[in-house]
């Protein structure tokens, strides 16, 4: 109304006609701007629809979610991290918005390749896509030299980086391009040019050669990370410039040589980890460094005393030295300023006493001070240090009496004093360690009778008390322990007898009572035991005659030798393979192992033998006659089985097919895998749709033979009930490395248990990581390590465990230490796999070596890998040619 009075009284001035024509502009914009985002709204639609339900025609742009504008109302920001984003972005439809800033993107599901278009984003500050499977390579960005923040680490992309990019980006502050599959390449000269930085992350990005001198250039620096990458040679001299420098990361590399002079002059390091490379020398330089909060230094060559000042360290909380020479003792004050929370020297040349204030306020989880040579009695005060859930001080020249509240730490997993002078005996509050897993003590002085309240420590899975001073009687009450997998007690003075209860340790694997002074008789019941496969039993004063249960077990170490034992010797283990086993018992004897009286026969007896033998003949030609008929009708008999039994299907989810689909396709030529408790098969159903079906063995070991056949499928039982819970359960997870369970198939007749499970340290050997054995726990970093093993395998051909590889070493180790070029590479692969495929192959080998490495956090994560698997571009197969000679 305003305007058209205006116009009544004459031509409006200038400034309203610059105003309109402003307004019109900025409207014009504003419009395209929406169209710009919903066209980006567009290209993710298959993301979480609540994210986008404010993008609408009828909202103003700068209300939309995520989105912020300038004060002249234009889009500045798009900050939709986290938010499962799923889609390729359309850069040419972003970079539209030409008054963009900020894309703030990370920790999505974003996919595809970042194109040439990002160039046109001239104006960006601000660009994280971190977190994301992108894919290929990262394009030229020269362009956008107004940046600041560059954040790609472990955004997907692979290939040659653009390093020279880098030269225009003078206003960066902060760039992060690590856990990439990138191009090898050495340390980008260009980076140096940067001297606004504060915060470069390289790691893991395939970075070879020296960190070069200039480094110390970038005085604002305040974190440098460059580890697992190729990088040799020694830390720069300028280093020491970088004053600011609150972390320096730079382990699993090659570098070599000592700390150079000034190191110390990084006052402000709070993190420093120069772990896994191979550099030497003292450690003087680190006495400055005052604000140390964590240092690791492990697996190196440093050698000399660790500096006295560390001691007076307030901040120092983690402190993991292991594997070096260091010598002399460890400062004594070490945590009395504010207590540690995990301390590893293990494997070096220390003594001395163990500092008595490390776990000053109760935070320490990890004691680790094995294979040195420390000396003296364990502080009183760690009997106080509940947090405590490692204590490992096996091999050193410790002595005296543990004190008793130790025994009882509730959060211990795992008490290894093993290989020192420590007397007395195990106190009774080891009924209070309920997670103590392992109780290792061998090669010590301890002394009395063994506390019956170790059976309340019910997590135990190994009791190791070997070459001790123990006596009187095993406890009645070891049956408790149902978890208990290895109970070595040898070299003792232990007594009386073996109890009977010990047939109630139903996942025990190993027994090893020898060299003590049992008598009786060997309990029948031993033989019952399910997963028994190492008995000793020798040097003892054990009676009686040997129980013929034990040839049912599946022994593969036995030895009852120098004992007063009597009798035959049962005939399953009457063989060369155990002759050893039965040495030093006169009262032996056997009608077939050398060195053994006959056993003597009375006429009844020869007649009864006779009448066994004739039997026994029969039952041969029977079973003879049974087993051809049966080979003859096997498959007819197992398809009309199939298709005649009841089947109980149990379904976890909608299904669209029937069990027969399932059970016709259990055979031979659908084999994929095996394993310990079954085979896999793949089961292609009428639709199309692929399944792996796993085909699970009865727990019977008497029956296990019977279920090789692919034609059966799992026999209910009267325990069937704890098997459907199991499976229930299963059925449940979530989990990104878990295929989901469709339904369970079983029948109502065969035999056997759902169930004898043992409770024991979970996990097969080979695939399980290094930590493992520290930690007992599995986390999305050990399913990456066990993935690698697997495509280790498939790529080699090996199995994970292997007599080549040599003595406690895995395919990790083989490949690894064999695996230093392409060349060596195409050696380890599969000799089956044909040539043109074989660079392919070690392409797939790297990515195992990476998702198999030491450090946990080294490991990318699966999604990562799976990406990393994609990129890996194998050779078209519609162009291999395979030839005769292809396959040598």
């Amino acid at each position: 109304m305003l305007v058209g009075k205006i116009f009544r009284h004459g031509s409006p001035p200038p400034i309203i006609l610059f105003a309109l024509f402003y307004l019109f502009l900025v409207t014009s914009c504003q419009s395209d701007e929406r169209r710009s985002l919903l066209m980006l709204k567009s290209a993710l639609q298959n993301s979480n629809g609540d994210i986008f339900s404010s993008w609408t025609e009828s909202n103003s742009v700068c209300n939309y979610s995520g989105i912020a504008c300038n004060s002249n109302g234009f889009v500045a920001e798009i900050k939709l991290a986290q938010k499962q984003l799923v889609g390729t972005l359309p850069f040419d439809i972003i970079c539209e918005l030409q008054s963009l800033e900020e894309i703030s993107l990370e920790s999505n599901f974003l996919n595809g390749s970042i194109g040439e278009d990002l160039r046109r984003c001239t104006n960006l500050q601000y660009l994280d896509l971190s977190g994301n499977s992108f894919t290929g390579a990262m394009p030229d960005f020269s362009p956008l030299n107004k940046l600041k923040y560059l954040n790609l680490n472990a955004s997907g992309i692979s290939g040659a980086f653009p390093w020279k990019s880098l030269e225009n980006l003078t206003s960066l502050t902060f760039l992060s391009l690590g856990d990439n599959l990138l191009e090898k390449s050495s340390f980008p000269m260009e980076v140096l040019k940067l001297e606004k930085l504060y915060w470069l992350y390289l790691t893991n990005c395939s970075i070879t050669g020296k960190i070069p001198l200039g480094i110390g250039n970038l005085t604002l620096l305040e974190n440098l990370e460059l580890s697992d990458n190729e990088l040799f040679g020694e830390i720069p001299a300028d280093i020491g410039k970088l004053q600011n420098l609150w972390q320096l990361e730079l382990y699993d590399n090659f570098l070599t040589g000592k700390f150079p002079d000034g190191f110390g002059n990084l006052t402000s390091l709070v993190n420093f980890d120069v772990s896994h490379n191979q550099l030497e020398g003292d450690l003087s330089e680190l006495r400055f460094l005052t604000k140390l909060a964590s240092l690791q230094l492990f697996e190196n060559q440093f050698s000399g005393e660790i500096p006295e000042e560390l001691g007076n360290f307030k901040d120092l909380s983690e402190f993991s030295l292991y594997s070096n020479r260091l010598t002399g003792y460890l400062p004594q004050k070490l945590g009395s300023l504010g207590g540690l929370d995990y301390i590893d020297v293990s494997d070096n040349f220390l003594s001395g006493p163990i500092p008595p204030d490390m776990c000053k306020n109760n935070a320490m989880t990890e004691l680790l001070i094995l294979n040195n040579s420390f000396t003296g009695s364990i502080p009183e005060n760690y009997a106080n240090c509940s947090s405590l859930n490692r204590l490992r001080v096996c091999n050193n020249n410790l002595s005296g009496v543990v004190p008793s509240g130790i025994w009882g730490l509730e959060n211990l997993e795992i008490i290894d004093l093993s290989m020192n002078r420590f007397e007395g005996p195990v106190a009774s509050d080891i009924a209070k360690a309920k997670s103590l897993g392992q109780l290792l003590l061998f090669g010590n002085q301890f002394s009395g009778e063994l506390t019956l309240t170790i059976s309340e420590a019910s997590s135990l899975v190994k009791i190791e008390l070997s070459s001790n001073q123990f006596s009187g009687q095993i406890p009645e009450t070891i049956g408790n322990l149902k978890k208990l997998s290895s109970l070595i007690l040898d070299e003792n003075k232990f007594s009386g007898t073996i109890p009977e209860s010990l047939s109630s340790c139903v996942s025990v694997s190993q027994i090893n009572i020898a060299v003590n002074s049992l008598s009786g008789e060997i309990p029948s019941s031993l033989g019952s035991l399910p997963t028994l496969n190492s008995l000793n039993l020798s040097s003892n004063r054990l009676s009686g005659e040997i129980p013929s249960t034990l040839s049912s077990s599946k022994l593969s170490l036995l030895d009852l030798s120098y004992n007063l034992l009597v009798g035959p010797i049962p005939q399953p283990l009457s063989i060369e393979a155990f002759r050893d086993a039965f040495k030093g018992n006169p009262g032996l004897c056997s009608q077939n192992l050398e060195g053994f009286r006959s056993c003597s026969l009375d006429a009844s007896s020869s007649t009864r033998l006779r009448i066994t033998c004739f039997i026994a003949a029969i039952m041969v030609l029977l079973v003879c006659l049974a087993c051809f008929i049966f080979v003859k009708l096997k498959k007819h008999k197992f398809e009309h089985s199939l298709r005649t039994n009841s089947w109980d299907v149990k379904q976890y989810h909608v299904l669209n097919f029937d069990e027969n689909e399932v059970i016709d396709g259990i055979k031979q030529e659908n084999l994929i895998g095996k394993g310990g408790s079954g085979n896999v098969y793949k089961v292609v159903l009428k639709n199309g749709k692929e399944l792996a079906v796993k085909h699970l063995w009865t727990s019977n070991p008497g029956d296990r033979r019977s279920f090789r056949s692919s034609a059966a499928m799992l026999k209910r039982s009267s325990q069937s009930s704890e098997f459907d819970a199991e499976v229930a359960t299963l059925s449940s997870i979530r989990h990104v490395n878990v295929v989901k369970l469709y339904c369970s198939i079983t029948s109502e007749d065969m035999q056997g248990g759902a169930g004898n499970w043992t409770h024991a340290i979970a996990g097969t050997l080979g695939y399980m990581p290094p930590e493992y054995a520290y930690t007992t726990k599995v986390t999305e970093k050990s399913d990456v390590y066990s993935f690698g093993v697997v495509l280790m395998e498939l790529v080699t051909g090996k199995r994970p465990i292997e007599p080549e590889f040599g003595e406690n070493k895995d395919i990790v180790y083989w490949v690894t230490s064999n695996m230093r070029s392409k060349e060596d590479g195409i050696q380890l692969v599969d000799p089956t796999i044909a040539k043109q495929l074989k660079e392919d192959a070690v392409k797939v080998l790297r990515i195992a070596i990476l998702c198999t490495a030491k450090i946990p956090a080294s490991r990318p994560s699966i999604r990562t890998v799976v990406q990393m698997l994609e990129e890996a571009e194998p050779f078209p197969l519609t162009s291999v040619i395979v030839n005769k000679d292809d396959q040598n």
